[in-house]
């Protein structure tokens, strides 16, 4: 097979964003997929099973991105192992790229502000497997809350909040858009070497601490009737800020507790985000 810029394992919703990106600067690529549909490659990763052989059927390529989550010991080294060891021609020179989430920094923290230095939950099946991938020389990217295309924030709200008290709960938000994550993988590949991004990771998001409460407002046209009356998400904020003293929206950022600062990636790899703010 021809050997590709890049081999996506899991042409799921990143890719819709990835591939047009792919096409528009003239890289080569192939893709898999658990069925094979839409001219991908049929493969499913199995980390129990020990026989690599199954590999042989990937293309080579220099640039790998592990778009599904893999969990716990093992599963990444034997990832690697088996595609190294099936495509040994390349194995030298393949750099390997997971994509992850920023969840595993939802752990109480030191301060306000967290980087992709801060403490992370270390015992969380992910980033077990991440840890694991980057001691090999990859490279991890955690995502903040992925939107874009079908995945509108605004559609989330009768599934987080459909009480007050939820509404209550809820504080901060992060969120990159589907374009910025591919932009970003990119970067990562193209600038590998120079910003010596193996054993690295690092966190994404829009550069934006989004507040519920305002998103909440923001929203409280849920259809077209002249007459309507708001949402009830954002009745409750409005009771809550005066049984809370919130004077104005949004809350500041100590209020909103734990926020990510991710200008380290976007001043590293050269980029700004194309679609900050929903």
């Amino acid at each position: 097979m021809q050997e590709m810029d890049v081999l996506i394992l899991g042409a799921g919703w990143t890719s819709t964003f990835f591939i047009p990106l792919l096409k528009a600067r003239n890289l080569t690529y192939a893709a898999t997929s658990t069925t094979g549909r839409d001219g991908t490659i049929k493969f499913k990763f199995d980390p129990d099973n020990p026989d690599p052989t199954y590999f042989i059927d990937l293309p080579a390529a220099r640039n790998i991105l592990i778009t599904f989550p893999l969990t716990g010991e093992g599963p990444a080294h034997r990832l690697v192992w088996s595609y190294n060891f099936t495509h040994q021609r390349v194995a030298p020179n393949v750099r390997y790229l997971q994509l992850g989430s920023t969840g595993i920094f939802q752990i109480e923290q030191k301060t306000t502000w967290v980087d992709r230095h801060s403490d992370y939950n270390k015992e969380n099946a992910r980033a077990i497997a991440e840890d694991e991938l980057m001691s090999m020389g990859g490279c991890v990217l955690n995502l903040a809350g992925l939107w874009g295309g079908e995945r509108q924030p605004k559609s989330w709200v009768g599934r987080v909040a459909t009480t007050k008290d939820q509404v209550k709960s809820k504080k901060s938000l992060h969120l990159v858009h589907g374009e910025d994550v591919a932009r970003a993988i990119l970067a990562i590949f193209d600038k590998w070497e120079k910003n010596k991004a193996s054993g690295t990771r690092w966190m994404l998001t829009d550069g934006q601490v989004y507040c519920w409460w305002s998103l909440f407002v923001g929203w409280a046209r849920e259809g077209k009737h002249v007459d309507e009356e708001p949402s009830k998400q954002s009745q409750w904020v409005y009771e809550l800020m005066e049984e809370e003293g919130v004077k104005a929206l949004p809350r500041d950022m100590e209020t909103l507790g734990r926020c990510y600062d991710s200008r380290d990636f976007w001043k590293t790899f050269g980029l700004t985000p194309l679609r900050s703010r929903i």
